[in-house]
């Protein structure tokens, strides 16, 4: 059966990792999950990934969680736009997380990237997932 939403799927992995105390998540690897990821570590919220290719189907994504003194360091991860309703922003309009604290991550014209980069880049689109 085909997946609907592949990078909530992903954000749900995460989401279950930490609550479970896991220090690896792994899910199917796609270019979109990779680039999320690409700014998530960026933004200092998972140590790291890498791409197993072991698998003889397709690769898989490995997705080192982090945690500072024993607690996890994403609080909360959802999904913004969904396959049923896409959400869309301008610069202007780009909602502040947490007052600032938490991010937004942002597909671009220039590619994905976190809502303050996409302010700095004076660019809006579509806005992906929040992180806190």
């Amino acid at each position: 059966m085909t997946m609907t939403d592949p990078l909530g799927d992903m954000l749900t992995r995460i989401r279950n990792g930490l609550t479970a105390k896991k220090t690896l998540v792994e899910c199917p690897m796609s270019s979109l999950k990779e680039s999320v990821l690409n700014v998530l570590k960026k933004e200092g919220f998972i140590r790291g990934y890498t791409v197993n290719q072991d698998n003889e189907k397709k690769p898989l994504l490995v997705i080192e969680l982090k945690y500072f003194e024993g607690k996890p360091a994403i609080k909360e991860i959802k999904r913004a736009s969904k396959p049923g309703l896409r959400l869309y922003s301008s610069k202007k309009d780009m909602p502040l997380n947490y007052g600032g604290l938490g991010i937004s991550i942002v597909s671009t014209s220039k590619g994905l990237m976190s809502d303050h980069d996409a302010r700095n880049a004076n660019i809006g689109g579509e806005i992906l997932c929040s992180v806190f």
